[in-house]
């Protein structure tokens, strides 16, 4: 069975000041983006890694990612769309043929453990779909223009991660069928599946796995892997 990693890097990074996005800001001396790969070249499960970026940084990507560190996973790179979602439907469409599993994985979440991938794609495996996600642990309000509406049940709340996995036909589809109104609304691939009745297991993660957002992020991000670097 074909597991591919289809790492999505193409973001702008609107939210982290710079001229570089964040995916490609260094960290303890490198990229985030390599060490993000780093876990799924050291993940068993993993047979294949796609990366997909925006096309003013593929020879970036190449030159300061993925050759200084010879990923031998590494198989392609793919150049992304105008929103996240058109990013993946690239990537998914250059898989090949023999894909039967896909790890769709945020390019700025360094940190997921290589053992967590492949639980996840266990899971996957046996499921047809699995995500991490970690327990809500703050009470959730829902509000609107500032004010609460209503306090949701923390109980049954779960913070969607990546990756998030899929077998290949189902999440082809699903993205080939959205419409122009569901577009709008996707937050995650899983919601695509979860739109066709589809149930989606969860799977929760061992370590931390936040996705780098701000300079706060970057500077946790460099923390824990220097405290990796140490054990």
């Amino acid at each position: 069975m074909k597991t591919v990693a289809l790492i999505v890097a193409a973001g702008s990074s609107t939210r982290l000041a710079g001229d570089v996005p964040k995916q490609f800001r260094e960290v303890c001396g490198r990229p985030v983006l390599s060490w993000t790969i780093s876990r799924f070249e050291a993940a068993e499960s993993i047979d294949d890694i796609v990366l997909v970026v925006a096309e003013e940084f593929l020879l970036h990507a190449t030159q300061a990612v993925v050759d200084p560190c010879g990923f031998a996973k590494v198989s392609k790179i793919v150049i992304g769309g105008e929103t996240r979602r058109e990013s993946v439907l690239n990537g998914l469409k250059a898989l090949p043929i023999s894909t039967k599993l896909v790890a769709i994985h945020d390019g700025a979440r360094p940190l997921v453990s290589p053992e967590d991938i492949d639980r996840v794609v266990d899971a996957a495996a046996s499921e047809r779909a699995a995500i991490l996600a970690v327990k809500a642990v703050d009470t959730v309000k829902r509000a609107r223009q500032g004010f609460i509406l209503s306090t949701l049940e923390r109980d049954s709340l779960y913070l969607a991660q990546t990756p998030q996995v899929f077998q290949y036909d189902l999440i082809m589809e699903a993205h080939n069928q959205i419409d122009d109104i569901q577009n709008q609304q996707i937050t995650d691939d899983a919601s695509l599946v979860e739109a066709r009745g589809f149930k989606v297991r969860i799977i929760e993660p061992s370590t931390l796995n936040f996705k780098v957002t701000t300079a706060d992020d970057l500077h946790l991000a460099e923390s824990v892997l220097n405290r990796e670097s140490h054990e």
